[in-house]
């Protein structure tokens, strides 16, 4: 039994949970959750069972930005030190976006690998920074325990070259500029869930639809990513929150020739204006368009629910059919409206669903008449990276 706190950070977010691990299982003592850490920041704790918490309180005043992560992580060292004095932290696992062509499966941190994964910071510039930022702030706080890091990419290698490759010339290819795709932790998390299930749902011709302000779909066959929505960045498929999802690289060219948009302004543009935020000019916050009851918020989300719809029939296509569909995420695991339109527009693929069971959240939400078995399942991204982080310590 070895007991873990795993690291999951934003741009000016940052959640731990501290686990009792042991072999394919991970049990969650404490969990933290921080918002607004560059601003003014607020906190969350829950117990194992789910339940609120007292929590810490955490003052950055006088503190410099690059320097909150830093200062929010030694809160939640600094409280579970007091509280918990007879548990004692054996290792850290990391959630990292991108591995890039190097990493394929979790790695334990050194000052190469670090190295490495700076290089990849132009390819998820929202997360990677961040991601590494906490990993030099664990060295600093706790420089004698072991760090792994576990990568969104991993669950992704080992896709077709057809589905991998985009058709630009090969050397770039070969240099590494091909899809990647994202959100690996939480489909992999959904896949043992579906294992778990039965036999026959793990190994279903599936799509999980990881719903967030970061947002992407999966396709997978025999418990394997075939396809996904994602490619090269994680900025690409779905509109997003911020983020503008698939969009046709000849708008760049016009943007940079007849608005003289630089480099730096269009990465703004996609990343940070864009999206549900850009076509609402409202919010990049999918609740805030709901009660908005405006023609534009109304637009930003029917947009996202006609392309969740365009890529089932995209990703069965590459399944060569289609048996089940999973969602999850935020916004998968509690819209209800947003899995009503979805599936509405799916009724071609042979869905049936029941209109009360998804008002509920049931975790079954097709009828006995359904071609397509549609279920609704949490996920846990940190309980992947907990078991990641124990399989590399044991070995």
């Amino acid at each position: 039994m070895q007991t873990i706190l795993t690291i999951n950070g934003g741009s000016s977010s940052l959640k731990c949970t501290l686990f009792k691990a042991e072999k394919d299982n991970a049990t969650p003592i404490y969990q933290f959750k921080l918002g607004n850490i560059l601003g003014d920041p607020r906190i969350t704790l829950k117990d194992g069972n789910g339940d609120k918490i007292t929590p810490p309180s955490i003052d950055v005043s006088g503190i410099d930005k690059p320097e909150r992560h830093k200062k929010a992580l030694s809160t939640v060292l600094e409280w579970l030190a007091e509280h918990t004095p007879h548990l004692e932290i054996t290792a850290f696992g990391h959630r990292v976006v991108h591995g890039g062509e190097q990493y394929s499966a979790p790695v334990l941190i050194n000052e190469h690998v670090l190295k490495q994964l700076k290089t990849f910071i132009p390819l998820a510039p929202l997360h990677q920074p961040y991601n590494l930022l906490l990993i030099e702030a664990c060295q600093a706080l706790a420089p004698e325990l072991p760090q792994i890091a576990c990568f969104d990419t991993m669950f992704h290698v080992g896709q077709p070259a057809v589905e991998r490759h985009y058709a630009i010339p090969r050397k770039f290819t070969e240099e590494g500029i091909h899809r990647y795709g994202f959100h690996g932790l939480s489909y992999e998390y959904i896949q043992k869930s579906l294992s778990h299930i039965s036999d026959k749902a793990g190994k279903a011709k599936t799509i999980v639809c990881h719903l967030g302000a970061g947002a992407s779909m999966c396709a997978t066959l025999q418990g394997k990513s075939i396809a996904s929505t994602m490619g090269f960045t994680a900025v690409d498929g779905l509109p997003m929150g911020s983020r503008c999802g698939n969009l046709d690289p000849g708008v760049l060219l016009y943007l940079q020739r007849h608005h003289h948009m630089d480099t730096d302004a269009l990465e703004k543009m996609i990343y940070q204006e864009s999206g549900w935020l850009g076509v609402s000019g409202l919010s990049s916050d999918m609740l805030t368009l709901h009660q908005a009851n405006t023609p534009q918020a109304e637009e930003a989300i029917d947009m996202l629910a006609y392309r969740i719809a365009l890529e089932l029939g995209r990703l069965s296509a590459a399944l060569g059919g289609l048996e089940q569909i999973v969602f999850t995420g935020g916004i998968g695991e509690n819209d209800a409206d947003l899995r009503e339109r979805v599936l509405n527009r799916s009724q071609w693929l042979g869905v049936v669903f029941d209109e009360k069971a998804n008002t509920n959240n049931l975790q079954v939400i097709s009828t006995e008449l359904s071609k397509i078995t549609v279920r609704v399942i949490p996920t846990n991204e940190e309980a992947m990276i907990a078991l990641h982080t124990l399989d590399v310590i044991d070995a």
